[in-house]
């Protein structure tokens, strides 16, 4: 497996790339050169790393390290921290065999790219693809005659100078041109390509505008001229509002900037006159690296971020000079070579996504050259760890529980984001440092437009006028259920809130003479339905529901019969019940509307949390006037929660006064045997049977199930 990067040469005074297998069981390796990376927070263990050979065309222009060469502490150092963003997926050329991360970790036995790990997308040429700007270009106006010297590589070891070799440039003729764009194209498909100045240009300006911003690693500039004997290298992070100095290069940093050399000036920028000797004339280099080799650094840390991003990139060639064989030819014309020219202009980075994404798309804004490339690299992340953004720089809409932090490119960490707490009824959620804060720093996320008839900072509650339907998951989107209490006999649950119905269940509170399920008529004994409740018959028995008036025993068989409608619309047929039916609904049990119970799941009955479980046979039922009396048999006595003894023989039942609720259910029909599983009334030493209640007719199979629910699933 091979990569591509960035090194330091053996002759002259050049720093040149080179390219390096890497991999374990590669034949020729140096001995003891056993290496740990932290490949973008990957570790990578046990790398071997050798020099490879280039075809003959290339070696021109490339420098090896041999297998026995020895290198520095620093050195490696400096090799390693540009391999945190290199080996991540893109070769400098069509040569160099992918690297990317699915590959490197694959060799050290690790998961790929962005699976619980911090990942980068693949490094490449920024400025390929792209517009290069310039000042000036040959034979804009007309042909111009040029000269420059033979493209071989030349060094102060040289005892002669290569051939001078003359041209024509004119920028309209394809053959002649020497554009910007020649710079930015492919060193490997279009080695022989470059940009010239016009002839006499005394300062020079390459300048790389992108369209949004990048992670700038190290810049590569080849020469065809002798290179200049002073340059700036600046950046801008704001779109060339704002620019800073990131080197100085000159022949003599006191003459040219009034800096001495390798120490930092006012703005912090180093002068260097490593890249402005006079050799070579040609192919010479300019190396820049925004990793210094002594530096370990995360590329997402904030001081990464300052360091590394930019928006811009220029290049401000200001003095030029001669080639030192002009005094050896007798025949040279000097004006014929008083111009800047460069082959290549390596901008190498990536795109800028905070360790959150693997690939990159064009960002608005992006125009790209007639000339296209599948090698561009693009601005617009295709953020994963649940992030969002043209960088993911931000959490998704959903995963806000925790702030946002840029993936840990030493560790590895790929700092997710997580996902709000909103029960499926929210689509988007926002952090609150408050919240997160009072929760120990372990949840701050709060949902936003609560949906399906919900509320509260997690969704978690129904919306006022609706409540939860036990028999659907929290989650379902018809969880909470609109309440049917007729808004005129019923009274808000709680005063504090215009619900109608209790939002756990349901269950409607009748005004004083109102009953039905749905407190929407008037109890029997009772008239006229209005705002206050019903008002009592002035009556021996019974009276007309809407006016009051007293009814003859003719008039009841017709109420019994059903032939009456007794709904407060005038529309809904019903019955009516004497007072010593009420409770017991022996005769008229079809009064109450009961919903048939069903012992579904073991969460839910033992949720109920009951004070007892009993077998009992019915022997009769009673009304007392302010209640009813429900005498039983107990037969067995399945589960015992509660302070009253319970025993086998008889015991009293007080179901919920009709008052109270406006139905008898459940109904218990006397000389029937039930499961009863109901709660106890603390204050007046009662056992309740109530709409809360598990109430069926025992069965044999029916009691084994409730058995095992109670031992293997209650914890009461």
């Amino acid at each position: 497996m091979y990569v591509c990067a960035g090194g330091e040469g053996r002759g002259g005074d050049s720093e040149r790339s080179v390219w390096w297998p890497v991999g374990t069981n590669t034949r020729r390796q140096p001995a003891n050169t056993s290496l740990y990376a932290e490949n973008n927070g990957l570790p990578i263990s046990a790398l071997s790393i050798r020099i490879l050979g280039l075809s003959p065309h290339l070696r021109s222009r490339w420098t090896w390290w041999p297998a026995t060469a020895k290198r520095s502490p620093a050195e490696m150092r400096w090799f390693l921290a540009l391999f945190t963003l290199e080996l991540l997926r893109a070769p400098h050329s069509p040569h160099c065999v992918r690297a990317g991360v699915s590959n490197v970790v694959e060799s050290a036995g690790i998961a790929a790219r962005c699976d619980r790990r911090a990942c980068n997308p693949r490094m490449g040429n920024l400025a390929l693809g792209r517009r290069m700007l310039t000042q000036s270009v040959c034979g804009y106006n007309s042909t111009e005659l040029f000269c420059a010297y033979s493209d071989v590589p030349l060094t102060p070891t040289v005892a002669f100078c290569p051939l001078l070799k003359c041209g024509k440039c004119n920028a309209a003729h394809p053959q002649q041109a020497h554009l910007a764009s020649a710079m930015a194209d492919s060193s490997f498909r279009h080695p022989g390509t470059w940009w010239q100045s016009a002839e006499g240009t005394r300062v020079e300006a390459v300048q790389l505008d992108l369209e949004t911003e990048f992670l700038f690693t190290h810049l590569i500039v080849v020469f065809r001229s002798p290179r200049p004997a002073a340059m700036v290298l600046e950046r801008s992070q704001d779109f060339g509002h704002t620019w800073t100095v990131l080197r100085y290069f000159a022949s003599n940093c006191s003459k040219a900037f009034g800096l001495q050399e390798g120490v930092p000036g006012e703005d912090g920028a180093v002068c260097t006159a490593k890249y402005s000797a006079p050799f070579p004339c040609t192919r010479g280099e300019v190396i820049y690296r925004a990793l210094p080799p002594w530096q370990s650094l995360d590329p997402f840390s904030e001081a990464g971020q300052k360091q590394l991003r930019i928006t811009n990139l220029r290049l401000r060639l200001l003095e030029r000079q001669e080639c030192p064989c002009l005094a050896k030819d007798p025949k040279a014309q000097p004006q014929l070579m008083m111009h800047f020219a460069i082959y290549d202009f390596i901008v190498k980075g990536s795109c800028f996504c905070n360790g959150h994404a693997e690939h990159c798309v064009p960002a608005s804004g992006y125009q790209p050259v007639r000339e296209r490339s599948s090698h561009v690299v693009h601005g617009k992340c295709v953020c994963r760890h649940n992030t969002a953004g043209e960088h993911c720089e931000r959490c998704a809409p959903l995963y806000n529980d925790q702030p946002w932090r840029a993936a840990n490119g030493i560790s590895g960490a790929p700092n997710e984001c997580r996902k709000c707490k909103c029960n499926g009824h929210a689509d988007s959620c926002h952090f609150s440092w408050e919240a997160f804060l009072k929760s120990g720093q372990r949840s701050g996320g709060l949902c936003d437009n609560c949906q399906h008839n919900t509320e509260g900072l997690h969704c978690e509650n129904c919306k006022s006028g609706f409540y939860r339907d036990p028999q659907r998951p929290t989650s379902a989107p018809d969880s909470c259920k609109p309440c049917a209490c007729h808004p005129v006999g019923s009274v808000p649950f709680h005063l504090s809130t215009d619900a109608l119905c209790d939002p756990t269940n349901g269950n409607c509170i009748c005004k004083p003479g109102v009953g039905g399920p749905h407190c929407d008529r008037c109890m029997v004994g009772y008239w006229g339905f209005q705002k206050y409740g019903c008002r009592p018959c002035d009556c021996a028995g019974d009276c007309d529901p809407f006016t009051g008036d007293c009814m003859s025993a003719s008039d009841l068989d017709v109420y019994y019969r059903g032939e009456y409608h007794l709904g407060h619309n005038g529309t809904e047929p019903g019955q009516i019940f004497r007072t010593d039916e009420l409770f017991s609904a022996l005769h008229y049990s079809e009064k109450c509307e009961c919903k048939e119970q069903v012992l579904s799941s073991p969460k839910l009955f033992c949720s109920m949390k009951y004070a007892y479980v009993l077998k009992v046979k019915i022997l009769s039922a009673h009304d007392k006037g302010s209640h009813a009396e429900v005498e039983a048999k107990v037969k067995k006595v399945l589960s015992l929660n509660t302070k009253t003894k319970i025993s086998r023989g008889n015991i009293t039942l007080y179901p919920e006064s009709w008052t109270a609720q406006g139905c008898t259910c459940p109904i218990l029909n006397p000389g029937t045997e039930y499961l009863v599983a109901g709660y106890e009334d603390h204050r007046k030493g009662r056992l309740v049977v109530n709409m809360k209640s598990f109430v069926k007719p025992w069965r044999a199979s029916l009691g084994r199930k409730v058995l095992q629910f109670l031992k293997m699933d209650c914890k009461w």
